[in-house]
């Protein structure tokens, strides 16, 4: 215990506590409800991948120190896995980068390319880490909200282009966006890639992508910003195995970018993990070679499933927002006669034995996302149709 009266914990990461996953997740185990709050798989993907990671074990294959970058399979097969979806062409050995997933690409892009006072924008609600990255890296983190839009017979939430404009300034530094977007579902269409593009270019902006639910479009598609004009050279692309080949636990993301952003973000990397993962970069280099069958079957399963977890909410009396990417449903709670999310997920597996995540954790603006709920679909059928009908008994009786 030290007797100085200064506080332990950094003054950058005061206001992030324990997050609410790890609160719910407990939650879930001491009431035996379904928890549809994290998002992760309830199963394993390809056993194809999986023995691919058994191979590179037992042939003694990343059991020591991979290369910093990543080893070099795993570069040519990202490299090889832009080139073929979006026609982007990145050199595997100068502008690829593999990282401890998806998070630790931000934390390292973040802490590389921010300093001090810098503003970074974020489209709000945002996931947890980005608050957190943004400040460890000594930036103002600037939210612009996405709100709820009603069109084409369906709600969702949309981005306001003018308010994006507007908040950019002579400090700002760097845009993060995430697409398809996690925890609202939307996916950015080209009319507003475009302006953001054309902002980025305006403003000299750099521009950070989280696109690691990229394979999991449902309406519309998914397009890397790194394709407009003058975007190639300024942004970086993060991608993740987790999420397309449902092993998240191997923490397998990557980092594509120009040399120089690429150079960047790995000075700040090399001294976060290192290195990490080596067997599972050999397999995760065979699964990007999968067939287009894999990424079609798996896009669909996982539609099939957005749309058994909606139709058993809406039937409880939740508004459900249309989710046209990712693996999550957002939900206003204020029909079933409520309006406090955090109240309402502390209390819901009591109720109805399912747990969920209130959106406003995942909002500066707090009273923005209080009415907000999300729910993960990453789940088993069965297991969606057993919460659907518990939520449908809890809320219609």
């Amino acid at each position: 215990m030290t007797s100085s009266s200064r506080p332990l914990l950094n003054r950058r990461l005061a206001e992030f506590g324990t997050t609410i996953f790890a609160e719910m997740s407990a939650l879930a185990v001491r009431t035996g409800a379904i928890n549809l709050g994290q998002g992760f798989p309830d199963t394993d993907g390809p056993e194809e991948v999986r023995e691919a990671a058994v191979r590179a074990l037992r042939d003694g294959r990343g059991n020591q120190y991979p290369p910093g970058p990543g080893i070099p399979e795993l570069r040519t097969a990202i490299a090889a896995h832009q080139e073929r979806r979006y026609a982007l062409a990145y050199d595997p050995d100068t502008e690829v980068l593999v990282t401890a997933g998806a998070t630790e690409a931000i934390a390292a892009a973040l802490l590389a390319l921010v300093e001090p006072g810098d503003e970074v924008i974020a489209l709000e609600p945002y996931y947890d880490s980005y608050a957190a990255c943004i400040a460890m890296a000594g930036g103002t983190r600037v939210p612009v909200t996405l709100r709820p839009h009603v069109g084409e017979g369906a709600s969702s939430f949309r981005l306001d282009l003018d308010e994006l404009r507007a908040a950019v300034t002579d400090r700002t530094r760097l845009l993060l966006l995430n697409t398809p977007h996690n925890p609202t579902g939307t996916v950015l269409n080209r009319t507003e890639l475009a302006a953001i593009a054309e902002l980025a270019v305006e403003r000299d902006l750099l521009v950070v992508t989280d696109e690691v639910y990229e394979h999991l479009v449902f309406d519309g598609e998914h397009v890397p910003l790194a394709t407009f004009p003058g975007m190639r050279e300024r942004t970086v692309t993060i991608g993740s195995a987790g999420k397309t080949f449902s092993f998240t636990g191997w923490k397998v993301g990557w980092v594509t970018a120009a040399p120089a952003l690429v150079t960047a973000v790995r000075s700040a990397k090399q001294f976060l993990t290192y290195v990490s993962a080596g067997p599972f970069q050999y397999a995760v280099a065979e699964a990007l070679a999968l067939p287009d069958t894999y990424f079609t079957a798996f896009r669909e399963d996982m539609r099939a499933k957005r749309d058994v977890l909606a139709k058993g909410l809406t039937e409880a009396g939740f508004e459900v927002f249309r989710t046209a990417g990712t693996y999550f449903i957002t939900t206003d709670i204020r029909p079933l006669g409520v309006s406090d999310g955090f109240a309402f997920c502390r209390a819901l597996p009591e109720r109805a034995g399912v747990v969920a995540i209130p959106n406003a954790v995942f909002y500066d603006h707090r009273d923005e996302g209080a009415p907000f709920v999300r729910f993960a679909f990453c789940k088993q059928t069965g297991v969606l149709e057993e919460a659907a009908e518990r939520l449908r008994s809890a809320f219609t009786r």
